[in-house]
């Protein structure tokens, strides 16, 4: 009796590595800033900043939950990570400037990450409204730009075709 593998194409071989590790750091880089500033900046403990996350899903309730929406918030997290990861590489795979130019395409990504992020899926979750500062817009988008948009278009000309 023989096992038999499944043939995974050649593309899908290649996007998996792209989109996970694109995800893992984009998402690691992330959740570390904002833990780190809003601890910084409010003393705001990391279990609420993740509990935040999750609220926009679960609305206030998430803050009373303890342990359980602070995990569903960090699942939450990079499960966006890796959709933005999982978009870029297949722009990337149409539009061979995205791969063949990381440094320009990579912080402009994470802007417009960063805009979608908190002008349109933040105004439409159950989160409760956020209050934007100069300080926290700029280190926003900075983040975004080099922690979350570069180290996905590196990643997906790593290992796009």
């Amino acid at each position: 009796m023989s096992i038999a593998f499944p043939v995974v194409p050649l593309q899908r071989r290649r996007a998996l590595p792209a989109i996970f590790w694109g995800g893992v750091i984009a998402g690691a880089v992330d959740i570390t800033y904002a833990i780190v500033f809003w601890w910084i900046v409010r003393e705001v403990k990391p279990i609420r900043v993740l509990q935040s996350v999750a609220s926009g899903l679960l609305g206030m309730n998430s803050f009373q939950m303890g342990a359980q929406s602070a995990a569903l918030g960090l699942l939450c997290h990079f499960a966006i990570a890796f959709g933005a990861a999982a978009t870029y590489y297949i722009a990337s795979s149409s539009l061979r400037s995205l791969r063949e130019k990381p440094f320009l395409w990579g912080p402009i990504y994470g802007i417009a990450v960063y805009l979608f992020m908190n002008y349109v899926v933040l105004p439409l979750s159950a989160a409760p409204k956020f209050k934007y500062t100069a300080l926290s817009v700029s280190t926003g988008i900075l983040v975004h730009m080099f922690g979350i948009g570069l180290p996905i278009a590196i990643a997906a000309r790593r290992y796009g075709r």
